[in-house]
């Protein structure tokens, strides 16, 4: 027997989001950009690690915790697909930047409701 569940909209992008984070560090790795690509491959997965956690927190302080390290990931894989843009001799980030931006908003707005 399964158990439906309701569709939760940030378990959802961010863990697409870390689908793509791997496929477009794969990439980069074979440009042998190892460096950032380690950095980003860490922080851009760690954000649907982080949110899934918060999905089995035992207290409110504690799923807002989460979700604020989950933001924190977030803000800092903006910044790394934002130097892969800004980089010469980068793959463009492409839709991984609006991408993030959306998580960022998503998650902002979760946290403040959970506060109120």
């Amino acid at each position: 027997m399964q158990i439906e569940k309701r569709d939760n909209v940030i378990v959802s992008i961010s863990m697409q989001f870390a689908l793509d984070i791997i496929i477009y560090t794969e990439k980069l790795e074979k440009q042998r950009k190892f460096n950032l690509a380690n950095q980003l491959f860490r922080s851009g997965t760690s954000i649907g690690a982080n949110v899934n956690e918060a999905q089995g927190c035992e207290s409110k302080r504690d799923f807002i915790h989460k979700l604020k390290i989950a933001y924190k990931e977030a803000e800092e894989t903006r910044y790394w697909l934002v130097l892969c843009e800004k980089s010469e001799n980068y793959l463009s980030p492409g839709k991984l930047l609006d991408d993030i931006l959306s998580i960022l908003k998503v998650l902002g707005k979760i946290i403040s409701t959970a506060k109120s």
